[in-house]
């Protein structure tokens, strides 16, 4: 019977921890947490909070889908869905192949020239690192809407032309070291772990306020940035443009004069001013900046050339810095770009979808103890992937015979491995697939395009 008793107060106890750890999961995502039992001494020892948070994207993602049906609405398409995680995880095989680098020259700033010694095991510290890091991402946001060459690399946070939470994770490869310029000013005081890890938790916070599904949040709309503030800021229409580019805190932009509220009778259009149809998430990464190169060649004075890379993006000859307000579009409505797929054809994205996903994250979890050979080619391998999904999912020309390549291969390159039933299965699911898009090359299936 002690025995027993026992028994049951370790299982109720391990379900307290579980339940316990998953609750600071969510708190998290809110900026929640407890500042004594988040003081680190070196960079190291802070964990991977954003990584962490995988499943609560997730979940959150579903529940707000499961909202919006329920409020009448379509919920988050699949095929901008998919878009949107494509593009949360080509920036995550960014981060698997800088390790850390983009942080490097804060870590040796702070060590070389750092003018004050703020004890990092001290929560006023946490506090100050948390107010620091979110007054330098407000400058860092605002510069990648007023800069053209960072901006070129922002916009793809503002592709879809939805506006749900997976937008959250919708981010560019290399916003990182776009932005890190911004933030070195704290290295003078602010302990390397700390702003390592307010900068992992101001990520968090801003992934769920990108939602319709929650209009107000009442007398705290006047601090913080919510749903509704950020909804403005994702906007096409003309007063929706260059405001709110607080992270956490609304207040920046209401003490520099770049706030704007939500209008509740004029709906909101999402998406870039010149929205690019495309669900290939390569081809959203990258089609500006060759805009800003051919921008950049437009001119003949060196003095236009700068300017059309570091001027705002709507710069022309004789306009102000940021463009001349009067020409700029006013994006009122416009029709959605939308492929309807097949039933058979989004089940299959959605089984290769889900194999890629496992991939990633078997890679996420073993990238540190791998070359960085190995890591680039399994990166490629997981870009490459999510760049012939989208493909399929705009119904490129290109996609079926690419798909068949990819399929071929892989189905190729697992017969290296140790045969197991797991393994043989994988075998039989990519030669399965690579006829049956040999089947849609001889056009005996189909994928019907339809603008929404």
């Amino acid at each position: 019977m002690a025995e027993m008793t026992f028994a049951n107060m370790s299982t109720d106890s391990g379900l307290s921890e579980v339940v316990t750890h998953h609750l600071k999961g969510i708190g998290r995502m809110f900026y929640i947490h407890s500042p004594k039992e988040q003081l680190y001494q070196k960079p190291e020892d802070v964990p991977n909070f954003f990584r962490q948070s995988y499943p609560y994207f997730l979940i959150f993602m579903i529940i707000e889908h499961i909202v919006l049906r329920l409020e009448g609405k379509k919920g988050i398409r699949l095929n901008d869905g998919i878009t949107s995680i494509s593009h949360g995880i080509i920036q995550e095989c960014g981060r698997l192949i800088w390790r850390g680098a983009e942080s490097y020259l804060y870590t040796w700033i702070y060590a070389h020239y750092r003018i004050v010694e703020l004890p990092w095991d001290n929560v006023l510290t946490w506090y100050a690192a948390a107010l620091g890091v979110d007054f330098c991402y407000y400058w860092m946001h605002r510069a990648c809407h007023e800069v053209h060459i960072l901006w070129a690399q922002h916009q793809v946070h503002h592709t879809s032309e939805d506006f749900n939470m997976g937008v959250g994770i919708r981010q560019s490869i290399l916003q990182g070291w776009c932005g890190f310029i911004f933030y070195l000013p704290l290295a003078l005081a602010i302990p390397p772990a700390q702003f390592i890890m307010h900068h992992q938790f101001s990520y968090l916070y801003m992934f769920w306020i990108h939602t319709e599904s929650i209009k107000s949040l009442g007398p705290l709309e006047y601090i913080l940035n919510t749903p509704s503030h950020h909804r403005v800021h994702h906007g096409s229409n003309k007063y929706c443009l260059d405001v709110n580019y607080g992270g956490v805190l609304i207040i920046w932009d209401r003490l520099f004069g770049t706030f704007k509220p939500e209008i509740d009778k004029l709906e909101i259009v999402y998406g870039l001013i010149y929205n690019q149809p495309s669900f290939n998430p390569m081809y959203l990464q990258m089609f500006y900046t060759g805009y800003v190169i051919e921008k950049f060649r437009r001119f003949e004075s060196w003095g236009e050339k700068i300017k059309a890379v570091v001027w705002g993006p709507s710069w022309e000859p004789g306009a102000p810095r940021l463009g001349d307000e009067t020409m700029k579009v006013d994006v009122e409505n416009r029709e959605k770009y939308d492929v309807l797929l097949p039933g058979w054809c989004s089940l299959y994205i959605v089984l290769h979808y889900s194999v890629i996903l496992y991939g990633f994250f078997e890679l996420a979890s073993k990238y540190m103890g791998m070359t960085p050979l190995s890591v680039i080619i399994f990166v490629t391998y997981v870009i490459a992937s999510l760049t012939i999904i989208g493909m399929i999912l705009d119904n490129s020309k290109y996609a079926p015979m690419l798909e068949v390549l990819r399929c071929s291969a892989l189905a190729f390159l697992t017969r290296s491995l140790a045969t197991t039933p797991l393994i043989t299965a994988l075998q039989v699911f990519y030669v399965t697939s690579a006829m049956f898009w040999c089947l849609h090359t001889l056009k005996l299936l189909e994928i019907k395009k339809k603008v929404d």
